[in-house]
């Protein structure tokens, strides 16, 4: 049988269950005594279902399960970004027992953040860190339950959409940009392919000119490590590329000139250029990956198979270039409409027969 109750000196109510001869208590979160009860009668349900466990031994400090969990983060990229994170999330938690860490708290770190004008995309990055955290340390039994649950992550500002290229603005980008840009650009506006983990680090084995594909065999995801099919003019690009960089040169194709056998690491500053000298106001190459998306969508590819295309294992992404796709397809409709004008005099359009 659970029991409610207060704390002296605070107006929320606390839950106590009893879990194998011991009692556990937490917070509800709340001053309104029905729905306390509420959550009360649903933890009860999940210790008689077995659906709460206990740790199994006393729980580590926050810092060094942090420091433990950046070891677990298996690629090296994405533990460069949690690291950042991490050292933000330790300065809050110190000498904080994992089990001590609860939704009071975290709220506690995102008013701390907006105080020292960080922005809420960047508080949610460390939050979406953090909550990882907790589901591996619940799923060790280090602690019984992850408290993000209750917790919610911050409302951003409404992002900036992606920058879909138009047809005239890869014409000039092509027109201006270094050799190794504008292969590199074809190379994604073709393929979709991310930018620094797939193409930047591409190989020249990875290439199959005689089946017309590339092989992903690196990604930021399960779902990313995919074969791409070549259109014709990705694999002439490629093609003429490799006579002037081929394998016999280095094992990459896109080398780092100084040393043959490393990839180039960035192209900021070339890539930059190439817009400025274009004429185009700067956005992140990346943004190439969604032009492909969008060109997909307009030229009507399902979203399951643009997803496949472009390594996502859900259409949900696309949701991002909704509002681009939506401008293709608009502009679609204007052609239709554009042509049928055309023709209205020679083929006046039938009156309705009531």
């Amino acid at each position: 049988m659970g029991t409610l109750f207060k704390k002296r000196g605070s107006n929320k109510w606390q839950m106590g269950v009893s879990v194998g001869g011991r009692q556990i208590c937490k917070s509800a979160h709340t001053t309104n005594k029905v729905t306390a009860k509420k959550l009360l009668a649903r933890w009860e349900t999940e210790v008689f279902e077995r659906r709460f466990h206990l740790p199994q031994s006393t729980p580590p400090y926050f810092e060094d399960w942090a420091d433990e969990f950046l070891t677990k983060v298996a690629h090296p990229n994405t533990r460069k970004r949690y690291t950042s994170s991490v050292g933000k999330l330790k300065g809050k938690f110190t000498r904080v027992r994992l089990s001590d860490v609860s939704a009071d708290r975290i709220d506690e770190y995102k008013v701390e953040r907006m105080a020292e004008g960080v922005e809420p995309a960047t508080i949610n990055h460390d939050l979406r860190v953090l909550r990882r955290m907790l589901r591996l340390a619940e799923r060790k039994q280090l602690i019984a339950r992850n408290p993000f649950v209750e917790a919610e992550f911050m409302k951003e500002r409404n992002p900036r959409p992606p920058h879909i290229v138009t047809f005239e603005e890869e014409y000039r980008i092509l027109r201006v940009a270094r050799p190794y840009i504008r292969v590199l650009v074809a190379l994604i506006l073709e393929t979709g392919m991310r930018s620094h983990r797939e193409a930047l680090g591409l190989r020249w084995d990875a290439i199959d000119f005689v089946n017309h594909l590339i092989r992903v065999r690196e990604s930021k995801t399960r779902a990313g490590i995919r074969n791409i099919p070549m259109s014709a003019r990705c694999e002439t690009q490629l093609l003429r590329w490799r006579e002037t960089v081929g394998p016999e040169f280095s094992p990459f194709v896109f080398p780092n000139l100084r040393i043959p056998e490393t990839p180039i690491k960035d192209v900021r500053h070339a890539w930059a250029k190439a817009l400025k000298d274009a004429g185009i106001e700067y956005f992140w190459i990346y943004n190439l990956r969604h032009t492909f998306a969008s060109r997909l969508s307009a030229a009507g590819v399902s979203d399951l198979f643009v997803a496949q295309m472009i390594g996502h294992s859900t259409p949900s992404i696309l949701q991002k270039y909704s509002k681009a796709i939506d401008e293709y397809r608009r502009d679609a409709v204007r052609k239709l409409e554009n042509m049928r004008t055309e023709h209205a005099e020679q083929y006046p359009p039938q009156t309705a027969i009531n």
